[in-house]
């Protein structure tokens, strides 16, 4: 009985994004999980607590693969400011549905366990 490949390990990065237009509490989170030539990206409200009550995630436009490296900068379009603040990998395969439930395993890094994103929920459980 032949077993399945093992999933490579992609990238995902947290970055805290600053001066938004529109952002009530002045700043925010952007979830960003590398999904071929881009990143699959949602705004959280704050850093997912493992084990912690489940979070609001809102879906936004795909984000560049260059917002997974270390760097702080301006968004464009003078939409305020970003900056990773964690990273790491994870394991698992993004459904084709942008729209559908989302569950991986953040495998090192500052945020470790298991990843759900669900009717526009996010939670952080042990691995």
């Amino acid at each position: 009985m032949m077993s399945d490949p093992p999933t490579a390990l992609l990238r995902y990065s947290l970055l805290r994004h600053t001066g938004a237009p529109g952002d009530p509490s002045g700043y925010h989170y952007d979830l960003l999980l590398e999904d071929g030539e881009t990143c699959r990206s949602w705004r959280l409200p704050a850093i997912p607590p493992l084990n912690g009550t489940s979070q609001e995630a809102t879906p936004l436009a795909p984000h560049r693969r260059v917002w997974l490296e270390p760097r702080s900068a301006a968004v464009s379009g003078d939409r305020g400011w970003a900056e990773r603040v964690m990273a790491g990998r994870y394991r698992g395969t993004l459904p084709a549905d942008p729209d559908a439930a989302v569950q991986l395993e953040l495998v090192d890094g500052a945020l470790r366990g298991q990843l759900r994103i669900t009717a526009g929920r996010c939670s952080l459980t042990p691995p």
